[in-house]
């Protein structure tokens, strides 16, 4: 596993050569937030990485419900009984099993993989809007149908999840990358994905932490250039 600091973030990513996974932890003044939970081995380096930087790991919070992101969830959720698990109310019936949709959702299937055996449960179902710590939740439908990205507030850091991938090039979520095409083939509904990735360039974020991919400063341009080649290739969908 590979650890990189950028401000208040911390990148843990497991794989980084073949198939890069990440999980981030964010700094409060005496406590870590773990965002996401990988792979289902990934827990020992995580909880070995927290130890690393000093502080306990007070909550976890989930950008989504896909297994690359909750894999070391119950591992976690033993070691850290006392740490309060966030996803939003959305994807949590993504975790209960029920892949069904919304009547004002699009009707495009589900995709990528669910857990069908994960044990833990959210103890707090978050919506857009609600406050983390230094956290702002931003609900960010597109991958998944309940997908959140998280602002720190104090730096304007942005960790996305999946909304966008930097792996084989930055790309909106549901674009195809030939080089990383797997978070392409998991996105539920390209259209919300667009959407979502212009409500959170319009937050003007100073650094991108997303699941697959390295670090991002400044990526103003970059998310731009995303933003306008995914209405590109969506346009006969948008008129």
């Amino acid at each position: 596993m590979r650890l990189v600091r950028e401000k208040t973030v911390y990148q843990l990513t497991f794989m980084p050569r073949m198939f890069p996974v990440n999980c981030y932890f964010v700094e409060e003044e005496d406590h870590l937030t773990l965002i996401d939970a990988a792979l289902p081995y990934g827990a020992k380096a995580i909880l070995r990485a927290a130890r690393h930087i000093g502080k306990p790991i007070g909550r976890i919070v989930l950008t989504h419900a896909h297994s690359d992101h909750v894999g070391a969830l119950d591992a976690l959720k033993q070691a850290l009984p006392d740490a309060l698990v966030h996803i939003s109310r959305r994807d949590a019936r993504l975790i209960d099993g029920d892949l069904s949709l919304d009547a004002d959702e699009p009707d495009t299937p589900i995709r990528g993989g669910i857990p069908k055996a994960l044990k833990t449960r959210a103890d707090v179902l978050l919506q857009d809007g609600d406050r983390i710590g230094s956290l702002l939740a931003l609900a960010a439908p597109g991958h998944t149908p309940g997908s959140m990205a998280f602002l720190d507030t104090r730096n304007g850091s942005l960790i996305a999840g999946d909304a966008f991938q930097t792996r084989g090039g930055i790309a909106v979520s549901g674009q195809f990358r030939p080089w990383f095409p797997f978070p392409a083939m998991a996105t539920w509904n390209k259209i919300k994905a667009l959407e979502s990735a212009r409500k959170l360039r319009a937050y003007h974020p100073t650094l991108l932490a997303v699941g697959h991919g390295e670090l991002l400063k400044q990526p103003g341009a970059a998310l731009d250039r995303a933003i306008a080649e995914a209405e590109r290739n969506l346009a006969h969908f948008l008129k």
